[in-house]
């Protein structure tokens, strides 16, 4: 009832939406209405078969597979069934739980049968192959390399399944590699003779050597077997790829160890037993011996053996590696070897000589800077380069903390001996530029010390050994001679003052001394010293060498998580380079924190001198007499002498103009402000500061005495005016000779007004703009309007 009545109001609906007007009730509208109501009925009924359809199929597949799962399940349960009755009776066996333990050891003994039966097969296969190598040997050299490489190549992959499997046949993989190396062997040798009847037929190993035409072939075709003997290991090789401190070492090809072999009997020779060229503190007798070799037998190789190098190893990968494809470079891989035999055995013999330890390593180093340079060797190592012997026997042989130690040792007992030479504080005015600010010869001595020190590590390829010696012996010998020049600024700092004197004992006379040129000497040894050094080190920053240090330095400190560096902290590299280590800035070099030690003690030295407390008492109480500024002009004299060959021009400018500030100021306050001066005390106040300019001049440069003396030359030039303008007034107060002088405000005969005592008073004293032009028609600058009038009350025609 509900569906016909949900029917009938659809029906509703639809009606009341197609037939709302009486429009819509025309016929032709009714017609078009009811055949689209036909139309959709039609699609729905085809749409009702479809899903019936699809209903009934899906009821046929669901009885199928109902009816096949069941008929699995019954045979599932069947053949359990006869399982269990079989275990039961092949285990003899009363129930299945008893059955399953002895089948499951059953199938054991079976696997173990099966991989028995395969170790025959694989041993069968191992034989059959070395039999047929060995019989072809015999008739065919050639031939027996086919089954030695498919020999190889089981081997070779017996070895990768070994290490999947955890090393689960050790034995096997033993024997096979017993018989491949033995046939590997007999190959080699046979291979060997080959070559080594060519090599007897050219008087090898003679420097001269040549392969002539007709034995060409026959070269070529014994270099071309070794190599082909010995490509299945340089294909599996990738020596270059070793970790940290422990990479591999790049093979010798066969062809060379042939070559060499005559070579190395003739190096044991002079090099081993009693020879006299067999020297322990010699090394360079047998490292130059290798070099000779390669100077001598360059041309053999790259006449003879490079050729045939490059048509071998042409479109493989190893074309890329130098030491396969370089006739010279894998020259020199075979002859490295009979050297870290030699080295080997050489070293412990001079471990406890440390002399002998340290000339071994340097003509090591130099060597190994010799082959790279010079011959272009990298070892096959790519960018890294090769390392050299050194570094594998400084580094793989741990041979680096006794050999830093040697080194340390000896810096530091020839830094005792510079400090304990009898001149070691003497100012050395020979080996530096006259111009320049004369260190102590002990100075340069250090200074040569740590440049001899730089020579010894600057070959080592070790960023870590680098930084170590930096640090621990370079950086450590300015430390020490820092503290030592710094104990000596203390030491004179404490016996000039009071308190030190009284408690160190010093006399009136030592105490004058040290005020005196001795004292001045011994400051300027300090500053000359401290100057000369902290300059070395920032021309050290700029050097390729530690410039290079310095970025590898930074490269490891900015790496994230980098906590350690060359065995130390970056906090403590840091503290003892530069504080920019690992920092953003580009700024920075090695020796920042230690030239900046230097420039601080240096500008101390610079502050501490008393150079500048110079006694002007003498020259100063009274002034008139001549004779009364002889003191003062003999002191400068003989201090800016001594000055002037110590130090440079702008250290030696800088003291002048102290020195001269405090002759200003005490003429200033002792004489020009307290007497009372007539027109002749005037001309001598002025000669008496012309004396003091002359001196200064000669000694230091024109222009500095009369820049530090300006505000008592313009007072002396004041309180000098003439009583009447005209020409210049001489040293006795009157005009030229011969010539009166004019009336104030009048032109003299040269054209040149002169401003007389009357007339400057005058307008001196009218008001402080008249004041100001009044002086700098006079020239004079530094005096200000009112010190210009006190200065010239002091004129006696004035003091009324």
């Amino acid at each position: 009832m509900a569906h016909d009545v949900e029917e009938t109001d659809r029906v509703s609906a639809f009606l009341d939406d197609k037939l709302q007007t009486l429009a819509d009730l025309d016929t032709g509208n009714l017609d078009a209405l009811l055949a689209r109501i036909a139309e959709q009925q039609g699609l729905l009924k085809q749409q009702v078969d479809a899903a019936q359809k699809d209903v009934d199929h899906a009821k046929q597949h669901s009885h199928a597979h109902r009816t096949d799962l069941q008929a699995k399940g019954e045979t599932f349960h069947r053949q359990q069934a006869d399982i269990d009755r079989r275990l039961l009776v092949i285990t003899a066996s009363e129930t299945s739980d008893d059955a399953v333990p002895r089948f499951e050891a059953s199938l054991s003994q079976l696997h173990k049968l099966d991989v028995a039966s395969g170790y025959l097969q694989l041993l069968g296969e191992v034989d059959s192959l070395s039999k047929q190598a060995q019989t072809q040997l015999h008739t065919s050299s050639e031939a027996a390399l086919q089954p030695y490489k498919q020999l190889r190549a089981l081997h070779t992959r017996l070895n990768s399944l070994q290490d999947d499997a955890e090393g689960a046949a050790p034995h096997l993989l033993h024997h096979v590699d017993t018989i491949t190396k033995a046939l590997r062997t007999n190959i080699l040798d046979a291979f060997s003779s080959d070559l080594e009847r060519v090599l007897t037929k050219i008087h090898w190993p003679t420097p001269k050597a040549n392969i002539p035409p007709q034995l060409r072939e026959e070269w070529e075709t014994a270099v071309v077997k070794l190599l082909d003997l010995q490509m299945p290991e340089l294909e599996g090789m990738n020596y270059a790829s070793g970790p940290g401190d422990r990479v591999k070492l790049p093979p010798v090809l066969f062809p060379f160890e042939v070559l060499v072999q005559p070579l190395e009997m003739r190096f044991r020779y002079h090099f081993e037993g009693d020879k006299p060229t067999n020297r322990i503190d010699r090394p360079e007798y047998f490292l130059s011996h290798i070099t000779t070799l390669l100077n001598d037998y360059s041309v053999f190789v790259g006449d003879h053996v490079q050729p045939v190098l490059l048509k071998h190893f042409r479109g493989t990968d190893l074309a890329l590696n130098p030491v396969y494809i370089d006739a010279m470079a894998a020259f020199i891989t075979a002859l490295l070897p009979m050297l870290r035999t030699k080295i080997g055995t050489l070293l412990p013999k001079v471990a406890s000589q440390p002399q002998l330890l340290s000339h071994l390593m340097h003509e090591m180093m130099s060597f190994d800077s010799t082959i790279r340079d010079n011959w272009g060797y990298d070892g096959g190592y790519g960018v890294d380069g090769w390392k050299g012997l050194s570094w594998e026997f400084l580094v793989q042989g741990d041979w680096f903390g006794r050999w830093l130690q040697v080194e340390k040792d000896f810096a530091m007992s020839r830094y005792q001996s510079i400090v304990e030479a009898p001149d070691f504080g003497d100012l050395d005015y020979e080996s530096v530029d006259p111009k320049a600010t004369k260190p102590t010869k002990g100075a340069i001595r250090v200074n040569d010390l740590l440049e001899t020190i730089t020579d010894r590590y600057r070959p080592l390829t070790s960023f870590s050994q680098k930084l170590t010696f930096l640090i621990d012996i370079q950086i450590a010998i300015f430390d020490k001679y820092h503290e030592k020049l710094l104990s000596n600024l203390e030491a004179y700092l404490t016996m000039t003052t009071a308190l030190g004197r009284a408690m160190g004992g010093v006399t009136k006379e030592e105490q004058e001394r040290l005020l005196g040129i001795e004292g001045l000497e011994r400051l300027c040894k300090t500053y000359g010293s401290a100057d000369y050094l902290e300059k070395a080190m920032r021309d050290w920053s700029d050097d390729l060498f530690f410039l290079d240090i310095w970025e590898g330095l930074q490269d490891r400190a900015r790496q994230e998580g980098s906590s350690n560096i060359g065995g130390k902290t970056v906090a403590d590299v840091a503290e003892r380079t530069s504080k920019t280590v690992g920092g953003d800035t580009d700024g920075g070099a090695l020796f920042d924190e230690t030239a900046s030690w230097y420039a601080r003690l240096r500008d101390r030295t610079m502050s501490a001198r008393r150079c500048g407390r110079i006694d002007t008492s003498s020259a100063t109480t009274n002034i008139s007499p001549t004779a009364e500024i002889d003191p003062l002009v003999a002191h400068l004299s003989t201090t800016l002498s001594f000055l002037a060959r110590a130090l440079a021009a702008p250290p030696l400018r800088r003291i002048t103009r102290i020195v001269l500030a405090a002759v200003s100021a005490s003429l200033w306050d002792n004489v020009l402000t307290r007497y009372r001066f007539s027109t002749q005390g005037a001309a001598q106040l002025h000669a008496d500061l012309a004396a003091v300019c002359r001196v200064v001049d000669k000694a230091v440069g024109p222009g500095v005495a009369e820049a530090g003396l300006r505000r008592c030359l313009e007072g002396a030039q004041l309180v000098g005016l003439p009583v009447k303008g005209g020409k210049e007034m001489t040293e006795g107060g009157e005009g030229a000779a011969g010539e009166a002088p004019a009336e104030d405000g009048g032109d003299t005969a040269d054209g040149v007004a002169h401003l007389g005592l009357w007339e400057v008073e005058r307008r001196l004293f009218a008001d402080n703009e008249t004041a100001r032009g009044v002086l700098d028609e006079l020239g004079l600058e530094l005096l200000s309007e009112t010190e210009a009038r006190a200065l010239l009350r002091r004129r006696v025609e004035l003091s009324g």
